[in-house]
């Protein structure tokens, strides 16, 4: 009984709601509401129109052109300040001078000591000969320096400093002489039995040589050196 008096009541709320319906599809074209007008996107600016409702051809904004967004400005850092950085100067080292040569410059006027001493020259005094199978004669013969030159003399004296001592000479070694063994200033090669003869016969002379040692320790080459 009481489905009966509920069904005239259902059929006219449908009614009414179907006709509500087609009432919507006539103002707007679609079955759709107005559409919600969208927020604008952060950064850009709404165009005309957009919020609006209810136009033709079933859209529910105006046509309007879509704002192009907005370029945040580029802020440039600033640029450092320059520093100059000081140039720092390298200390200047002295430059040590050239060793001075075995002829007067840089001489020694007071008696040498061991640091004075050239280890590559001696004076010659004497010639002691050996037994002849040994091959060798023993030189006399004391280490000094060059002394300073006296303003009486022509030449620069070579000074010898302690005891002499005895140096083994190859009888094949090179030997050269200058006066006043040989009557020339240029150096000439002499055997080694020539400079025994005139060692024998000028004993004592106290000529300057530059010599080298070989493998066995004895002299192998003896040049005299030329003092005028």
């Amino acid at each position: 009984m009481n489905a009966d008096r509920l069904r005239p009541a259902a059929l006219a709320l449908a009614a009414v709601a179907l006709a509500a319906v087609l009432t919507g599809c006539q103002e707007g074209g679609s079955a759709a509401g107005p559409a919600a007008p969208s927020a604008p996107v952060a950064g850009t600016t709404a165009a005309p129109g957009s919020g609006g409702s209810g136009g033709s051809g079933g859209s529910g904004g105006g046509s309007g052109a879509t704002a192009a967004p907005t370029v945040a400005p580029v802020v440039q850092k600033p640029a450092a300040p320059k520093t100059s950085v000081p140039k720092t100067s390298s200390p200047k080292t002295s430059v040590p001078e050239p060793a001075a040569s075995s002829h007067g410059v840089g001489c020694v006027d007071s008696p040498p000591g061991p640091d004075d001493v050239d280890p590559d020259e001696f004076a010659l005094y004497r010639i002691e000969e050996l037994d002849g199978s040994t091959g060798k004669v023993n030189l006399v013969v004391q280490h000094g320096v060059w002394g300073c030159a006296s303003k009486d003399s022509d030449g620069v004296p070579f000074v010898g400093t302690g005891e002499e001592s005895r140096w083994a000479l190859d009888q094949a070694a090179y030997v050269t002489a200058t006066n006043p063994i040989v009557s020339s200033s240029g150096s000439q090669r002499i055997g080694v039995q020539e400079l025994i003869d005139w060692v024998a016969a000028h004993p004592d002379s106290g000529l300057v040589f530059r010599y080298e040692t070989g493998d066995d320790g004895a002299i192998h080459r003896l040049e005299q050196v030329f003092a005028p």
